[in-house]
């Protein structure tokens, strides 16, 4: 078991083609290694303000990032600014809008594709900016930046499912299949997490309708998946996480304190609860 945390966003997976479609890790809650929750996505359903949500803690009508259009750094305490001022390791395999988020605005190719800086929130990063870069080659992306740089925290994030989402719609063997195909990817480089010990979260930014688009209230749009794996969760199939949590959840295991976010503490094992207790008690005295 360890502190260390990947966070794996699947864009535009909606909960129900996650429950049908995901067969690795729906094999993985059958066989009690993994816990399913439906998790409701924040407004607007829309992907670079739902990055933002999940990666801070801060819903987009306060943290400024409103809609997909908008090009510039977070001004929000992050997984990654945090993780950095406790001195930790920080990688992510994703589409280039988590770049210009935390790190450099606009994102220029030839300078960010490939991040090798320690100065940066990001310190280690393979970029993407087309829609149908393959998810294969994404999760290898990401398993090379856990094998070189051994991060304490990594964000994977693949678009493929987005993108079938928007050419073919929520209910079509497009989506469907993408979405199983990226499961299968996915999988081989799951196993390796899980046998190293890695506390694994896989969820969604937001969900896909039948108009090959979201954005709105629709619980399609909305619902999403949060698969959790890993020793030091709870598994309560009662807990009812919500978006805005996983930020601090992530913190919590990264082992950073004081960092102001909440915290859904249903997800973390008690063992886990009870060390965070002593500790703030610790401090309090």
């Amino acid at each position: 078991m360890t502190n260390k945390v990947i966070l794996v966003v699947l864009d535009g997976l909606a909960y129900e083609t996650a429950q049908t479609c995901m067969g690795f890790l729906q094999g993985l809650t059958e066989q009690g290694k993994a816990t399913l929750y439906k998790v409701e996505s924040g407004l607007p359903s829309m992907s670079r303000p739902l990055y933002e949500a999940i990666l801070t803690g801060v819903a987009p009508a306060q943290s400024g990032i409103i809609h997909n259009q908008i090009t510039r750094n977070s001004t929000q305490s992050s997984i990654f600014s945090l993780s950095r001022r406790a001195g930790l390791t920080t990688a992510a395999a994703a589409f280039h809008w988590v770049s210009e988020l935390y790190n450099n605005t606009p994102y220029v190719a030839t300078r960010d594709r490939f991040t090798n800086d320690p100065k940066q929130l990001i310190q280690h990063g393979i970029f993407y900016s087309e829609d149908s870069y393959p998810d294969s080659h994404l999760y290898l992306d990401a398993e090379c930046l856990r094998r070189t740089y051994d991060p304490d925290f990594l964000l994977v994030h693949p678009m493929n499912i987005d993108g079938a989402g928007h050419k073919a719609g929520l209910d079509s063997a497009h989506y469907r299949n993408t979405t199983r195909h990226s499961d299968t990817q996915l999988s081989e480089q799951l196993v390796h997490w899980m046998a190293a010990g890695y506390q694994v979260l896989v969820t969604a930014d937001h969900g896909m309708n039948v108009d090959k688009s979201h954005g709105g209230t629709l619980p399609e749009e909305r619902d999403i998946p949060l698969y959790v794996i890993g020793e030091r969760f709870s598994h309560d199939v009662d807990a009812a996480p919500k978006q805005l949590e996983l930020c601090g959840t992530v913190c919590e295991l990264l082992g950073i304190r004081n960092h102001g976010k909440p915290v859904a503490s249903a997800l973390l094992a008690e063992e886990v609860i009870e060390e965070l207790t002593e500790e703030l008690a610790e401090v309090c005295c």
